[in-house]
């Protein structure tokens, strides 16, 4: 009995492996036919401006024609449409040196996005490395900001403030109307917050000093009027426990 059971169980394994490797010969012989089908469903879905059938096609076409150059543009169509795990899923977060532009470019933006600025910085090191510009530079000074490396933020917003060219705007989103400043007035933002980063007490009049000068400069610059309002209060607070001590 166990003996037959033994066989039966061999025959089961054996009927399992031919299967799989008719499988493979049927898709072997269907790829091409496949692929044919995916390429003219995926200039459909982009004549159409269908993200998702993008997506689906791309997806299909790099299971059965694998490609570097697909899966950066499957992991650049997820950014572009805010699905960051997605793209850092397709791509992941490691640098690499062969990483073509787009896919440096979407690692750096994908992680930024979903707040891993100690993570995106290297990537964004790499594109300035690649294209030295000022945009790039901004991004480098406020996530060194955000991870208080402060000595490196500054390196950056000194360059920005040399390189940063009269008709280089930066976007900000925090109102109900976004609104853009010039590049030079958005490191001089930054350049306030990280003077105030440095000593939260001592140096609140130095960072609303320089708040002051940029929005004399840029007087449509909402986030510098929110950001002096705050550091008065806080000075403020500080005086009143001062008063309130015996």
């Amino acid at each position: 009995m166990v003996k037959q059971n033994r066989l039966k169980t061999m025959k089961k394994k054996l009927s399992g492996l031919v299967f799989l490797v008719l499988g493979y010969v049927v898709t072997a012989q269907v790829n091409p036919e496949l692929l044919k089908h995916y390429e003219a469903y995926y200039k459909q879905m982009r004549a159409q401006g269908d993200v998702q059938g993008i997506v689906n096609a791309m997806t299909h076409l790099n299971v059965l024609s694998p490609s570097q150059a697909r899966k950066d543009t499957l992991a650049y169509i997820y950014m572009s449409e805010g699905r960051y795990m997605q793209a850092l899923n397709t791509l992941g977060v490691e640098k690499n040196a062969s990483d073509s532009d787009i896919a440096v470019e979407v690692k750096a933006m994908s992680l930024k996005a979903i707040k891993r600025p100690e993570l995106a910085i290297g990537h964004f090191e790499e594109i300035f490395k690649r294209n030295p510009n000022a945009v790039v530079v901004y991004e480098l000074a406020e996530l060194n900001l955000q991870t208080q490396n402060l000595s490196e933020a500054d390196k950056h917003i000194a360059y920005g403030i040399e390189h940063a060219k009269p008709d280089m705007k930066k976007a900000f989103y925090e109102s109900q109307n976004p609104y853009e400043v010039p590049l030079k007035s958005a490191f001089m933002y930054l350049k306030a917050l990280s003077t105030y980063n440095k000593d939260r007490k001592a140096n609140i009049d130095s960072a609303v000093d320089i708040l002051d000068a940029v929005f004399k400069e840029s007087p449509n610059f909402n986030l510098v009027q929110l950001t002096k309002t705050e550091l008065l209060r806080q000075k403020q607070a500080l005086q009143n426990q001062e008063t309130e001590k015996p």
